[in-house]
């Protein structure tokens, strides 16, 4: 059963990806309407500020450890053929 959910997502892939930036859409618009408290940091006075440094840092992180992936595991053309 989960093989043929993860199937149907593979083959529907714009629908997921347009379900996960409406869900984003609907987090940052409910931040806009949510009541707000005394703030303890200057981020909190901002409506969305969290949920766009969470989106930011996210993508930081995943283009650093990507190139720092791509440094350790790249291996030159001939590495496995010398011994």
């Amino acid at each position: 059963m989960l093989v043929k959910l993860i199937g149907y997502l593979r083959d529907r892939s714009g629908l997921l990806r347009i379900l996960f930036f409406g869900l984003l859409v609907c987090i940052v618009g409910f931040d806009f309407i949510a009541e707000r408290h005394e703030a303890h940091f200057w981020g909190d006075k901002i409506p969305g500020f969290w949920a766009v440094a969470g989106f930011c840092g996210c993508v930081i992180m995943t283009l650093i450890w990507k190139g720092l992936a791509h440094f350790i595991l790249t291996k030159d053309e001939g590495f496995y053929d010398n011994e």
